[in-house]
């Protein structure tokens, strides 16, 4: 997804240092140990290549703020893991705003078992994204088009989404698609409780349940990253 440095999450490794370290990592496997995040080894080549993908492009396209090894690791790569641990095996996943990729490319390597799509209705930033899930060879749809506009064609077992924008302005673009979303899993950092707040106020969260079902704390960051769950109450 696009990354809003204002609304991005706040990401913890299962243990790692309080604050990051003076000089950055010159491998993922060095950015790995040093926040101690537990990883299949099988997957490392994968993450390391897509990193270098991601931010070849990024030399064209502004898709991530995160450019080293351990920012990829304490922002994006945690908060896939958090998001990943509560999808059911064989879903189907669409990742909304999925800019650089983030979280359903590294999702796409750590759970090939779920069929993921990424959406993005920017031409240049879905163009990108096709070409690193083809170099790759992995079995990632992607969809140049509104979240909306797809959702009208297909359903999901679960959409997710990670500082793309506001709950109250998200809510909206869903407000007709519920039949189309089993779940809605949004990654959010300290302002949710506003958030929500705000889509209460709008009657958007009329008929629908919302869920804290994970929290993590932030390296270097304060405050922490929630993971929230909005489905329809039938």
């Amino acid at each position: 997804m696009t990354t809003n440095e204002s609304d991005m999450p706040e990401d913890a490794a299962t243990s790692h240092p309080e604050t990051l370290p003076q000089e950055t990592s010159d491998t993922l496997s060095m950015a790995l140990e040093t926040f101690d995040v537990k990883v299949d080894s099988r997957a490392v080549p994968e993450l390391e290549r897509y990193c270098e993908l991601l931010w070849d492009w990024n030399s064209k396209l502004n898709l991530t703020r995160h450019t080293d090894f351990d920012a990829f690791v304490t922002r994006d790569l945690i908060d896939t893991q958090h998001l990943i641990d509560q999808i059911p095996k064989g879903a189907r996943v669409l990742d909304v705003g999925s800019g650089g990729g983030v979280p359903g490319i590294p999702a796409a390597i750590l759970r090939p078992d779920l069929r993921i799509s990424l959406a993005d209705s920017v031409a240049k930033k879905a163009a990108a994204l096709q070409s690193i899930v083809q170099t790759m060879n992995l079995k990632v749809a992607v969809q140049p088009d509104r979240a909306e506009n797809v959702l009208k064609r297909k359903r999901f077992d679960v959409v997710t989404a990670r500082a793309v924008a506001p709950a109250e302005k998200m809510l909206r673009w869903f407000e007709q698609r519920w039949d189309s979303i089993g779940e809605l899993l949004l990654i959010k950092g300290r302002r949710w409780p506003d958030e929500e707040a705000a889509a209460a106020e709008a009657g958007l969260l009329d008929h629908l349940r919302v869920e804290i079902i994970d929290s993590w704390s932030t390296c270097g960051r304060d405050g922490n990253s929630v993971l929230v769950s909005i489905s329809r109450i039938k």
